[in-house]
């Protein structure tokens, strides 16, 4: 494959008008045509794209790769992305060793069984804030009413902030997902909330309690182990992202399911906890909401797809088209509730596969079985063209859905 980088593509690409749910045009002509192919960012750098299901697998499984931002040639999306990857190290931004400790304290408190333990609360949870709809005036904008506060009380109570403070954190979030604010009013926003959390934990090792804060706060930082801020650091990204992309799964999810009611009578019709756990994976395959990619820059020389790609040269691997790929799911574009799709990289592959897959799943699951059955007349206050779908952020989402019933 031929290196050419005279002229080619700004990435992040548009999707096309009147196809909110499928990748860029570009995007898919590519994993057709030069699946592994150089892009242009903002800042002028080339890093390659590597869009095919099975190079990206493999991509994400190499040890020679490497998600450190501060390393020269990784490849930022834009000025607030790097501003957010280089000024807060996560888990995120972590390789080896220190990736593997920092996971290892939080790898037993986000197991599938942990998880499932939790399917009660949830569907608690989903059905009050049913309740509330069902009682209150219509239409009503869903990601306030409900695709927001579900997986944001759960947060709450897993990590142990109190929800009162939602509009705060909430806020907070919003300003780091999004990518058109200023980078200093990004990380002013970021330090606001890991002083709000570094705080917390120093009253958790006071008086702690049944949470994950406290947890951390009496087996971390009351042994020297970590300092309160380091573990607000960890805080800030599950509380952030622990709520933000199961809100964007709820929207876009539900958009979906109204926009194929064939799919939407399935999933609200069946007694059966197989499909509907099919159904939010072929949801995730099919919407892959991480509108940013996985970026990584290669620490050694290594060959992908037949191209070889040289030590310091960034890769944005493309999920949303390695989920579209027909060599990996057959007739792909197309959306099928009864699908076996758990094999899709919506999570990611590899080391970095999302810690908190488990807890998304059990959400989602409660959340696609309970609103359509108990709201079996749901549909769209505004057609599906007049729709704001928000491109400039991390997470592809709908900013505001209006629905009756």
């Amino acid at each position: 494959m031929t290196d050419d980088r005279t002229a080619m593509s700004q990435f992040p690409m548009a999707r096309a008008a009147g196809c909110p749910f499928d990748p860029a045009p570009e995007l898919t002509r590519r994993a057709e045509q030069a699946p592994v192919s150089p892009v242009r960012l903002w800042d002028g750098s080339t890093p390659w794209l590597v869009t095919r299901y099975e190079d990206l697998r493999a991509l994400l499984a190499d040890p020679r790769i490497s998600v450190d931002p501060t390393q020269p040639g990784f490849p930022h999306t834009n000025a607030v992305s790097k501003a957010r990857d280089t000024r807060m190290t996560t888990l995120m931004q972590m390789d080896p060793p220190e990736h593997t400790t920092q996971r290892r304290l939080l790898t037993s408190e986000f197991t599938i069984k942990k998880m499932e333990t939790l399917r009660p609360r949830i569907q608690q949870i989903v059905d009050n804030l049913i309740d509330e709809m069902l009682a209150g005036p219509k239409p009503v904008d869903l990601v306030e009413a409900f695709a927001l506060p579900v997986p944001s009380q759960v947060i709450c109570e897993l990590l142990g902030v109190p929800y009162a403070d939602r509009d705060f954190f909430q806020g907070v979030a919003r300003t780091l997902v999004m990518d058109e604010p200023d980078p200093e009013q990004a990380m002013a926003a970021s330090e606001e909330l890991n002083a709000y959390l570094e705080e917390l934990v120093v009253k958790k090792n006071t008086k702690p309690g049944e949470d994950l804060l406290s947890t951390l706060a009496v087996e971390q930082f009351r042994t020297g182990a970590m300092t309160p801020r380091e573990i607000a650091v960890l805080g800030q990204l599950l509380l952030v992202a622990g709520h933000d992309t199961t809100a964007s799964m709820i929207t876009l999810g539900t958009v979906t399911l109204l926009a194929h009611p064939d799919q939407l009578r399935a999933v609200r019709d069946s007694d059966d906890p197989a499909l509907v756990a099919n159904a939010v994976e072929e949801l995730l395959r099919y919407l892959s909401i991480t509108h940013t990619e996985a970026r990584r820059v290669a620490r050694e020389d290594l060959e992908i797809g037949g191209q070889l790609i040289r030590a310091g040269e960034g890769i944005i691997a493309v999920k949303s088209t390695a989920n579209r790929d027909s060599s990996a799911f057959p007739d792909p574009d197309s959306v099928d509730v009864r699908r076996k799709a758990r094999h899709h990289v919506a999570f990611g592959y590899g080391r970095h596969l999302c810690l908190g897959a488990p807890l998304a799943r059990v959400e989602l699951q409660v959340v696609y079985s309970t609103l359509y059955r108990r709201i079996p007349t749901l549909a769209l206050a505004t057609p599906l063209e007049e729709l704001a779908f928000n491109e400039n952020a991390v997470f592809y989402t709908v900013r505001e859905l209006p629905v009756t019933w």
